[in-house]
């Protein structure tokens, strides 16, 4: 059985912190063979930076995934290209830097770890159709017959959307993991041809918080329609994700688990208080 842990978008200096708590204890409670982290939240809540990108790493992350707020960090945007274990959306323009595409090898088995972005909610993005990319991919890779075990990761703004995906992947797949709202959503599934699914695997971070975010000041905004900026809240640590268990020999989903582990994080500035 391999068994892979999906942690929810990593929001600012609370999501790092949680990590550096609970991370290593969840990895050996739940066995897990591989992780993959949304962290394109990590920096500030706002994209990620090569050196959050690399901590990720030695914290235990395997592969790092991000999408409309990725190259939110300029950095980024010249080190993607030299770091294979970040994937941007695989069905960005060809000239955007760096891959949406990740073959792994775990027990024995070859992954393919596909990062795939909806259209609907990202006005000010150009690019290709979901569907029809994703669909491609995989023609392309069920014609080379690598025997592949492909798994999606789809950043959607609109459940609608994810759900269409996970109907329209359903047995072609492994899983369809949701990400983008940053909240752990209760419709985790397998279905009856074997792909796994959960509409959206929620958040590294603060848990009383909006989607990691200070309340007073997201209150504030929407209240005056002024555009400040969000704030990092430091209040109830957790980490949120899924697991989910394929079957080393048909490739198809056998179990998908939520996770919610709450841990203590304290603000760093009050340590040295």
């Amino acid at each position: 059985m391999i068994r892979l842990l999906f942690l929810g978008e990593i929001t600012g200096r609370p999501g790092i912190t949680a990590l550096k708590k609970g991370l290593a204890s969840l990895k050996t409670e739940y066995e897990i063979d591989y992780t993959i982290a949304n962290g394109e939240g990590m920096t500030n809540g706002f994209g990620i930076g090569k050196a959050h990108s690399i901590q990720l790493g030695k914290m235990g992350v395997d592969l790092v995934t991000g999408a409309e707020k990725l190259f939110f960090k300029i950095d980024m945007v010249e080190f993607i290209p030299k770091a294979s274990f970040i994937l941007r959306p695989v069905n960005y323009p060809p000239m955007c830097p760096g891959h949406g595409i990740k073959y792994v090898t775990v027990k024995n088995r070859k992954l393919m770890i596909i990062n795939l972005q909806g259209n609907s909610g990202f006005a000010r993005q150009s690019i290709q159709n979901a569907f029809y990319s994703i669909d491609s991919i995989l023609k392309k890779a069920e014609e080379n017959g690598d025997g592949c075990i492909p798994i999606v990761l789809f950043h959607a703004a609109m459940s609608a959307e994810k759900k269409t995906m996970k109907f329209f992947l359903d047995g072609r797949v492994s899983a369809v993991i949701g990400t983008h709202t940053k909240v752990l959503t209760a419709d985790e599934c397998v279905t009856d041809k074997g792909t796994a699914y959960i509409t959206d695997n929620g958040r590294v971070g603060s848990f009383m918080s909006v989607s990691g975010f200070d309340p007073e000041t997201e209150i504030k905004k929407l209240r005056t329609q002024i555009p400040v900026r969000s704030q990092e809240c430091w209040n109830d640590g957790i980490i949120e994700g899924v697991v989910v268990d394929i079957n080393e020999e048909s490739g198809k989903a056998e179990r998908i688990e939520r996770i919610a582990k709450h841990v203590e994080i304290v603000r760093p500035e009050e340590k040295d208080e």
